[in-house]
């Protein structure tokens, strides 16, 4: 082969590997391009997941800012704080003995009652009861906040006993009738369990806190050890 036609081979080779290596650049580029878009997608995907899933649960308007449902004066200078399950016998035991006491001291203004529903009894019904009579609580505060009373104490009338299914959805609309409520949107918000996820992240919060039994009761934070209407009036007197 002469020195000519050795040349156009060469030539002609150098040309084939610059195509070569030009594609492969362009193939290596396509790939990245589409692992990049890949990676966005998938990205986007599991912050949208994120995102959903720490979404706040929806809030009822007539909550303070931990859960829980104010009797009385807004501004009181003392608060007593009333941590209950509705399927807890010592609740209903605590509200059987110093119920009437709290009453009496919101309706002269001594104090505020801040009852804030918490589920941790489950486990204790086959219909997960604790969580269903907490959100009637705030289903019946949304609808009317003055029945709120009379409702809370039908409710620990007429507990449950545990190990069973608990009051049926019908019976807390029935026992919200009584207490003389009347909105028309009370029997969807307590079927349709409006505030399930709400009472969750309430009852988690609660746990957070410490707090590992009910009812846990406290005047202007600090825990009553003894609540019975003694105990409460010697703490209350001792924080005004």
């Amino acid at each position: 082969m002469s020195n000519e036609s050795k040349k156009k081979a060469q030539a002609a080779t150098a040309a084939m590997q610059g195509k070569d290596k030009k594609r492969r650049t362009l193939i290596q580029i396509g790939i990245a391009v589409v692992l990049i878009a890949l990676v966005a997608v998938i990205g986007f995907s599991v912050a949208s997941k994120k995102s959903d899933s720490d979404a706040p649960a929806a809030a009822p308007s007539s909550t303070q800012d931990n859960g829980a449902i104010r009797i009385g004066d807004p501004n009181a200078a003392v608060v007593v704080s009333v941590v209950e399950d509705f399927q807890c016998p010592a609740c209903a035991q605590f509200e059987s003995i110093s119920g009437d006491t709290l009453a009496e001291m919101v309706a002269d203004n001594t104090v505020a009652v801040d009852y804030r529903p918490i589920a941790i009894l489950d486990r204790m019904s086959s219909t997960n009861y604790s969580t269903r009579a907490a959100n009637a609580s705030l289903c019946v505060a949304e609808a009317d906040a003055s029945a709120w009373p009379a409702w809370h104490k039908a409710m620990f009338d007429q507990q449950p006993t545990e190990g069973g299914a608990g009051l049926s959805d019908d019976e807390l609309v029935a026992i919200a009738r009584q207490a003389g409520i009347e909105s028309p949107e009370l029997s969807s918000c307590i079927t349709d369990g409006t505030y399930t996820d709400y009472v969750t992240s309430q009852t988690k919060a609660a746990l957070d806190e410490g707090i590992s039994s009910t009812p846990t009761v406290s005047v202007n934070g600090t825990v009553v050890s003894n609540p019975t209407p003694d105990g409460l009036r010697a703490a209350i007197t001792a924080a005004q």
